[in-house]
C-alpha cells in the first residue's frame, strides 16, 4: 500500500472531521424536525381532547340580580365547568358595564355556565337558582327589577334557555316556586326566555369574588360544595 505524501494527510483529516460536521448537522436538524412533528402532534391531540371535551358540554344562562354572587354560586356546583359573568337579551351590541348599569340597552346581567350533564343536570342547576341559599347564596324571586341593593331592570331574574329541553324544564321549576309563596299578594319576577346573544363582561368582573376578592379584596370560596356565605360586593 502506498503511504499518503503528507501534504494529503491534512486534506484526508479535513475530510473525515467536515463529513463528522456534516453527519452531525443532518442527525440534529433531523431530531429538531421530529421533535417538531412530535410536538405538533401533541398540540393537535390536546386541541382534539379539549375540543371533544367542550363538545359534551352544556350551556345553562341565568340572571338573579349583581352577577357576581351569581356566578359564584354556581362555580361552587359540582359539575359546572366555567362560568363566565355578562350581558344577554339587549338591544345594543358589544355594550359595556358602564352603559349596561346605566339601564339603557335593554341588558340584564346575567352568568353563562357550561356544564357536565353527566355530573349535574341541567334540572339540578334550576334548584340552585331558586335556592340560592343552598350554596350561601341569597335570592328573592318576588323582588322585581332588583336584588338587595341593586335596582333597575339590568338586574333583572331570568332563566334564558339554550333549547326546547331547557324551556321546558325552566317553565315547570317556576310552577314549583310559584308554589312556594307563602303570601297572597306576592308574584314571581322571573323571566322565562330564549337566550340571545351573549356579551361576555369586562375581565375584571369575571370570578370578581373568587379569584379578585371584591371590593375589600378578600377571596370567597368557589370550592366545589362550599356553602360558605357569599358577600355580595366583597
Amino acid at each position: 500500500m502506498t503511504a499518503l505524501p503528507p501534504r494529503l494527510w491534512g486534506l484526508a483529516a479535513a475530510l473525515v472531521a467536515g463529513s463528522g460536521v456534516m453527519y452531525y448537522y443532518y442527525f440534529s436538524h433531523c431530531k429538531k424536525e421530529r421533535v417538531a412533528q412530535l410536538t405538533d402532534a401533541e398540540d393537535n391531540a390536546d386541541a382534539a381532547e379539549t375540543a371533544a371535551v367542550e363538545s359534551l358540554l352544556h350551556k345553562a344562562t341565568f340572571a338573579a340580580g349583581c352577577f357576581w354572587g351569581v356566578e359564584l354560586a354556581f362555580q361552587r356546583v359540582q359539575g359546572v365547568i366555567t362560568t363566565t359573568v355578562g350581558y344577554t337579551q339587549g338591544h345594543t351590541t358589544d355594550p359595556t358595564y358602564p352603559e349596561v348599569k346605566a339601564g339603557n340597552t335593554g341588558h340584564v346581567e346575567a352568568v353563562q355556565v357550561e356544564f357536565d350533564p353527566q355530573v349535574v343536570t341541567y334540572q339540578e342547576l334550576l334548584d340552585v337558582f331558586w335556592n340560592r341559599e343552598k350554596v350561601g347564596g341569597k335570592f328573592d324571586p318576588s323582588l322585581k327589577d332588583r336584588q338587595g341593593n341593586d335596582k333597575g331592570s339590568q338586574y333583572r331574574s331570568g332563566i334564558y334557555y339554550h333549547n326546547e329541553l331547557q324551556k321546558a324544564a325552566a317553565e315547570a321549576s317556576k310552577q314549583a316556586a310559584n308554589k312556594q309563596l307563602t303570601k297572597p299578594w306576592q308574584r314571581l319576577h322571573v323571566e322565562i326566555l330564549a337566550a340571545k346573544t351573549f356579551y361576555k363582561a369586562e375581565d375584571n368582573h369575571q370570578q370578581y369574588l373568587s379569584d379578585k376578592g371584591g371590593r375589600k379584596g378578600v377571596s370567597q370560596s368557589a370550592a366545589k360544595g362550599s356553602c360558605n356565605r357569599i358577600r355580595c360586593y366583597g
